[in-house]
């Protein structure tokens, strides 16, 4: 209401002859009713910065407005927010929503468009999240060596927008082939992997740049807005691109051409917004990257301490070698930051299990009910959101209530304990998906294995019918009349295929009447139906071997098919898309997907108009169902088995997981954050940085080779990795045990007073505040 009441007024404040800010707020005429109320409200600074950024939004549809905030904003004179972080902040939530919309239906995509299995599609996932953490150290050297802030977020943004781009032509079906799709997937990725990791290191700093020193305050609020961007554009685009991904239709599929076209489109605006600011923002040059410098003076060490020979003087530490070229004080914050970096090596574990978010969880989530009530079914890619959500409602519980409680009970949490207490939490979280994964696996048909197949019977015949395999104890017990097989049974095979010879004996009072050998192919790891029948115009029994279809659709849809017992063709209508021409004489139908839903009355049509419409019932969430088409009472009508049972575990028994892996964020990668920025020189900390995304992308190398190499079922794999990171978690804490805290502020102190006093004064006084430190500070 307060945005719209000032944007309607913007011609009015265009037209007066004098600024707001000139003017005393009570006698100006805003022409605005109800004025009084909306400067009360403005008088909170965060809803001026909202009203602003709003503003940016607008500016590319409607310039004009634009000088209009420029007014607004000046009416506010004791402000010291810069106009240009609104679009900055503005850029920033279109990015996140670009890019997080993309990657949530990613995984999806790969499975059901590309048709990869679900191995593969988890690891290139992972490789395309890995490169989007390794380039951020490339933006961060192109930024601060070359072209500045301002430029590197142009040119990369431009490269990220392209391969948004090339990625949706390539989820166009009538693009080429499978082949030309994948080129066109595998280049847009890798384009946008540069594009979101370049301009990652650049655009928070760049608005950090628009402040001036003194504006402390303004910027810590500037930095918390900020982040509040990144997680709405998190939680909006992780519900809503799904939504776009499975409810709207195109090329008679998943429309995950808009589901990628629409994060495009965002990414686009962002670009705009951004170079709309061009004018306001506060560009500094490029000054060098302090990278570059650290990566040469370790380079030196190595190379002097290797070429040296016994004969020369002893180095306290190997840093020391680059003495000779690099200053003290650059070779000791060197040191300090190697020291946090050692503490770094174990947390990629972290990131292995954080990021399985998009990729394990998701597919789990296509095997679940998804369903809440008959009103409202989530998506599987939309329980993505959960932790975006979770993210800013446990942020401020931690930081206003648990952390100040546990201050209160006198625990020494340091920033190290939180640490290790974030990886047990996510190793906690595997450990409820591994639960969820067991009970969500009882749902699903086990695949035969090597040398055996799965086949199950159906007796459409009259009376029971005895069966008897070669070389099995299968069948034992005569099947009933129509009877729903319930399970599939294994058949040893011994070989990849092999033709075997069922006898099948029709029986009448449980004596044999009618005897056939049935002789088919069978092939090792496929499922089969064997029919049992008798034609309208015939007297004996025959056989029939069909192929099933046994996995569940990634989507969470029903597989149905139909089969006839009626002499005559049945054209069924199950909706606009949906449509089967059942043949006479038991001819098995193909097999289709259709949504979840009850389909009570679906139209059928047949030459003799005995079939109008059929009761289906409900077709559940990742079942598979045969319908036999048979007379009664005059009418046609479906009787339904069930050959894959439907996702009986609730998609909501992954919320603890989704909990638990929150928690655990919130108390390592936050606290991380900080712990790393407080043991760092200030010229040190953007190192620190690098080296922090660095983890992130070894995090998801380890799921891509793990993925790909172990082979393991999915609970066990859940098991692994939460097994390796309470591991990790112990070496950490043992790492953090011997730790020392440092306060990297003392070095301006210690190195003014090298320059007044020299040398080996200050060493030893350096050497004693150490010692007195590592009394007071160790874990």
């Amino acid at each position: 209401m307060l945005a719209t009441s000032l944007f309607l007024a913007g011609p009015s404040i265009l037209s007066s002859p004098r600024l707001p800010c000139e003017a005393p707020a009570a006698n100006f005429n805003w022409k605005v009713p109800g004025f009084p109320s909306i400067l009360v409200a403005l008088g909170d600074d965060g809803l001026i910065f909202l009203y602003l950024a709003l503003m940016c939004l607008l500016h590319p549809l409607f310039p004009g407005y634009s000088r209009c905030a420029l007014l607004l904003f000046q009416t506010f004179c004791g402000t010291n927010y810069p106009l240009s972080i609104a679009f900055i902040v503005v850029n920033e939530f279109c990015e996140r929503f670009s890019y997080y919309g993309m990657k949530a239906v990613l995984t999806l995509y790969f499975v059901n468009y590309l048709h990869w299995d679900k191995d593969l599609s988890t690891a290139i996932y992972h490789a395309f999240s890995s490169l989007c953490y390794f380039t951020p150290v490339l933006g961060a050297l192109i930024a601060d060596s070359w072209l500045g802030k301002f430029k590197t977020i142009i040119y990369l943004s431009i490269v990220y927008v392209i391969g948004h781009v090339v990625k949706s032509v390539g989820a166009i079906p009538t693009v080429g082939n499978t082949t030309v799709h994948i080129a066109l997937s595998m280049v847009g990725l890798i384009l946008i992997a540069f594009g979101t990791g370049g301009i990652k290191p650049c655009v928070a700093a760049f608005g950090g740049d628009q402040f001036e020193e003194e504006n402390v305050a303004e910027r810590r609020k500037f930095f918390s807005i900020f982040y509040m961007s990144i997680n709405a554009g998190s939680v909006l685009s992780t519900i809503i691109t799904p939504i776009l991904r499975g409810d709207v239709s195109c090329f008679g599929d998943d429309c995950y051409a808009l589901a990628f076209g629409v994060p495009a489109v965002l990414m686009i605006v962002a670009l705009v917004v951004f170079i709309s600011g061009s004018g306001m923002y506060k560009k500094n040059p490029p000054e060098g990257n302090i990278l570059l410098d650290v990566c040469k003076c370790i380079g030196f060490a190595i190379k002097k301490r290797s070429r040296s020979s016994k004969h020369d003087a002893k180095r306290e530490h190997w840093l020391d070698w680059a003495e000779e070229k690099y200053s003290k004080r650059l070779i000791h914050e060197i040191k300090m930051v190697l020291t946090v970096l050692v503490l770094y090596i174990p947390l990629p574990m972290f990131w292995a299990l954080f990021d399985q978010q998009g990729s394990r969880w998701t597919l789990q989530a296509t095997r679940m009910n998804m369903a809440f009530g008959d009103s409202f079914v989530m998506k599987p890619d939309q329980m993505q959101m959960m932790n975006a959500l979770l993210i800013l409602i446990l942020v401020p519980i931690f930081d206003i209530i648990i952390y100040p409680l546990v201050g209160l009970c006198k625990v020494n949490v340091t920033p190290l304990r939180k640490m290790a207490c974030g990886m047990i939490f996510a190793a906690l979280a595997f450990g409820s998906a591994t639960l969820v994964e067991i009970n969500v696996g009882k749902s699903v048909v086990e695949p035969a294995g090597q040398g055996e197949c799965l086949v199950q019977v159906y007796n459409m015949m009259d009376g029971k019918v005895s069966l008897s395999v070669p070389g099995s104890d299968l069948f034992v017990t005569p099947i009933d009349s129509f009877k729903d097989p319930l399970e599939y049974e294994s058949l040893y095979l011994g070989e990849h295929s092999r033709n075997l010879t069922i006898k099948a004996q029709y029986l009448t009072s449980d004596k044999p009447t009618t005897e056939i050998d049935c002789t088919r192919l069978f092939t090792e790891r496929r499922a089969y139906s064997l029919i049992l029948y008798r034609t309208t115009s015939g007297t004996r029994m025959q056989c029939d071997l069909v192929e099933d279809y046994i996995d569940k659709d990634p989507n969470g849809n029903a597989f149905l098919r139909f089969i006839s017992t009626q002499p005559e063709n049945i054209s069924v209508h199950i909706s606009e898309d949906v449509h089967f021409d059942v043949e006479a004489d038991y001819t098995m139908s193909p097999t289709k997907n259709v949504t979840r839903n009850r389909y009570t009355d679906v139209s059928c049509k047949s030459p003799t108009n005995k079939c109008s419409s059929l009761d289906l019932g409900l077709l559940d969430f990742g079942a598979s169902y045969t319908f036999i088409l048979r007379e009664e009472a005059g009418r046609i009508v479906a009787l339904r088995f069930e050959d894959v049972k439907a996702n009986n575990v609730h998609i909501a028994w992954q919320i603890p997981q989704y909990v638990l892996m929150t928690i655990g964020e919130v108390m390592f990668s936050i606290t991380g954050l900080e712990f790393s920025y407080s043991q760092a020189p200030a010229n040190m900390k953007s190192v620190l940085q690098a080296g922090w995304l660095l983890t992130v992308a070894f995090g998801n190398v380890i799921v891509l080779i793990v993925a790909e190499g172990a082979g393991l079922e999915q609970w066990a794999e859940f098991v692994l990795f939460a097994g390796l990171l309470v591991a990790v978690c112990i070496i950490f804490s043992v790492m953090a045990y011997f730790y020392t805290y440092v306060d990297p502020s003392q070095l301006d102190k210690f190195y003014q007073d090298d320059a007044m006093k020299g040398d080996g004064e200050d060493e030893l006084k350096m050497k004693k505040e150490k010692e007195s430190t590592e009394k007071s500070t160790k874990l």
